[in-house]
Formats: C-alpha cells, sequence, structure tokens
C-alpha cells in the first residue's frame, strides 16, 4: 500500500497570485489566483499542490471543504516528511486532520 498524506488547508482564492502564504487557525494556508467559480480554485489548489511536489496532479484529491475556504486535501504516494518540506510546514502533525 503506497503512502497517503491529508492535510487542512485555508484558501484564499483570487488573490492577486498562487502563493503559500504560512498557517492560518492550524491550516496550510495557500492564496490562488483562480476564481471560486466552477471548481477553478480547487483545480487550481491540486496544480499547485502537485507541482510543488512534483507529482502528478491526480494524485492530489480535495476530499472535504469543496465549496468552502477550509478543505481537507489527500495526497497519495508521499510521506508526511516530504510535504512537510514541500509546503513549508514546520510539523505537519499540526494540520493533518
Amino acid at each position: 500500500m503506497s503512502p497517503a498524506v491529508s492535510i487542512g488547508v485555508y484558501v484564499q482564492p483570487r488573490a492577486s497570485k498562487t502563493e503559500l502564504a504560512g498557517l492560518h487557525d492550524g491550516l496550510v494556508r495557500i492564496r490562488l489566483a483562480a476564481p471560486p467559480v466552477d471548481g477553478a480554485a480547487n483545480a487550481a489548489l491540486a496544480v499547485f499542490i502537485a507541482d510543488k511536489l512534483g507529482i502528478a496532479k491526480s494524485r492530489v484529491q480535495v476530499v472535504s471543504g469543496l465549496t468552502g475556504r477550509r478543505k481537507v486535501v489527500r495526497i497519495d504516494g508521499v510521506t508526511a516528511e516530504t510535504v512537510a518540506a514541500a509546503l513549508q510546514i514546520p510539523d505537519i502533525r499540526a494540520v493533518a486532520p
């Protein structure tokens, strides 16, 4: 069985650019340039995380919070340490739901 990690994410859509923005209430804060319309922000989130980790976007899935700013994202095939390093999270346990 391949490893999988779930993390809590706080999304800020319609930002000037897509970027990591630290932590927000214990969640990884990600600013997205995409608008929250027709799933565009969720798709942009998956692409951004996949690019940061160097994996296929099909391995990143929003499993909770599809219509809200607070989301749970599942990332398949990577370890918690890899995710923490790529997303600059000091303690991955703090953001894992």
